[in-house]
């Protein structure tokens, strides 16, 4: 396996940012799979996305990022995934958050400009990883040690990432509720 060191800006990151429910989620220009077939829904709860932002704004360093290079030159997250969603929903202005000495909590787009800036300018350090489908598992479960825990059925969907995670994915059933005549699944 190859590994190379990029540093990355959160505007890069953020640049076409997308997330379509079940066909996926990208950013980076569209040339970064945020959630491949063999990655978990995002699990993060307020306070843990909240921290990434916090992170970001106080200008301290987030953990390093792991992306796959694919046959074609794109990538796709084998590890931060969870970070990724965070600044990009932030940015997009999806959540607020307390930043600085400001009681309330502040969207993206209520920020000042230099407070927009120094987010969109904070670099992340992503390790490029180029090998064999193989070695990119491998490479896979050992950096997903740590963290939340992954469940055997999540290592077995990043073995068999291909078309039958993405045939059980399409054809899931997930419960339906009904709330005032409207259909919402859950």
């Amino acid at each position: 396996m190859k590994i190379d060191l990029k540093e990355i800006t959160v505007r890069d990151l953020a640049e076409g940012y997308e997330d379509n429910a079940e066909e996926g989620v990208v950013g980076y220009g569209g040339k970064l799979d945020i959630r491949p077939p063999y990655q978990r829904e995002f699990i993060y709860k307020d306070k843990q996305r909240d921290a990434v932002i916090d992170t970001v704004t106080k200008d301290f360093p987030l953990n390093v990022m792991y992306w796959a290079v694919r046959d074609d030159g794109n990538y796709e997250i084998i590890d931060g995934q969870q970070r990724t969603i965070s600044i990009c929903q932030y940015v997009e202005g999806d959540f607020s958050v307390n930043i600085g000495t400001f009681p309330e909590k502040r969207a993206f787009h209520n920020l000042q400009n230099d407070e927009q800036d120094q987010i969109l300018n904070y670099r992340l350090m992503v390790y490029l990883c180029s090998g064999s489908d193989s070695e990119k598992l491998e490479w896979f479960k050992t950096i997903n040690i740590a963290g939340e825990e992954l469940a055997d059925q999540e290592l077995l969907n990043a073995v068999y990432h291909v078309s039958g995670v993405l045939m059980l994915k399409a054809n899931s059933v997930k419960p339906t509720v009904r709330l005032m005549g409207w259909a919402i699944n859950t």
